[in-house]
């Protein structure tokens, strides 16, 4: 009996569920490891999104009016759901120079050859950007209370309702992640995919309720903001958050954001998992 048959485990043939969660998991860990291997790319992933607090903060508030005041203060609570959910949708571009990278590498042929589930590959690439997105989100999260951010500011919340806004923030950020992976599939280099993901961001991010009030719009911006599924997870942090400019609107997300953020998240896992698996087979093959 050859040495790969014996390592194999039991029962691996007649439970594929299991195999392809064992498979991403072992993926995620290789892409974990490399992770702190270099170093620079969780610090390069956190000095961007600090540096938007800290611009956006300084530089815009008390210059734009949310609600019926330019306080900075107010501005700087309703900022903060906006940067969170742009930074956790930024990590996109991240996620497609890497899988670029993998394919330009030949590392894709090597998984190939090995007795795997061909949908582990990304799903294991996918949990390892989550996992960096999350500690991203956390050094944000205490430079933001730095600066002077605070929950409960416009009406009280509780640690769950806290937890519940970050939780659909990091289901934002998965969903985006295989948008990335299939632009990374896509793409013939990291730089193209790098370009290639985030490009199309900024006008998911700021044709979107994150920085401005979207009342101030055009009808029609107004509409395509509104039904935004960027907008839906930023209205909802701030109801979880209890921040002022929970915009009032009669479009159907917007009254029912938490909803509306968790069913276009797993909306967009679904299509774009899809799709994804589907171009990695084909570029395997």
């Amino acid at each position: 009996m050859s040495a790969a048959t014996e390592a194999a485990p039991a029962g691996a043939s007649t439970n594929p569920v299991g195999a392809s969660i064992r498979d991403s998991l072992v993926i995620a860990r290789r892409n974990l490891i490399r992770m702190t291997r270099i170093p620079e790319m969780v610090l390069f992933g956190v000095i961007q999104p600090v540096m938007f607090v800290v611009l956006f903060t300084y530089v815009f508030g008390g210059s734009l009016q949310i609600g019926n005041t330019t306080d900075a203060d107010v501005y700087k609570d309703f900022l903060m759901a906006g940067i969170f959910a742009q930074t956790v949708t930024f990590a996109t571009a991240g996620s497609a120079a890497g899988i670029a990278d993998d394919m330009q590498k030949g590392l894709v042929d090597r998984f190939r050859s090995l007795p795997m589930a061909r949908g582990a590959v990304l799903t294991g690439r996918t949990v390892a950007d989550l996992v960096q997105t999350a500690i991203t989100l956390l050094v944000l999260a205490i430079v933001a209370l730095i600066v002077g951010w605070r929950t409960g500011s416009a009406e009280p919340t509780n640690a769950g309702r806290i937890l519940a806004g970050f939780g659909v923030l990091l289901l934002l950020g998965y969903a985006f992640t295989w948008i990335g992976a299939l632009i990374g599939l896509s793409v013939r280099t990291p730089e193209a995919a790098t370009s290639g993901g985030i490009i199309w961001l900024f006008p998911v991010t700021f044709v979107s309720n994150a920085f401005v009030d979207p009342t101030q719009m055009t009808p029609w911006l107004r509409h395509v903001a509104e039904w935004n599924p960027f907008s839906a997870t930023v209205q909802a942090c701030r109801e979880l958050f209890g921040n002022p400019g929970v915009v009032q609107s009669d479009a159907w997300p917007m009254q029912h954001p938490v909803w509306a953020s968790v069913m276009w998240s797993v909306l967009i896992v679904v299509v774009f998992r899809t799709l994804a698996v589907r171009k990695y087979r084909s570029a395997a093959s």
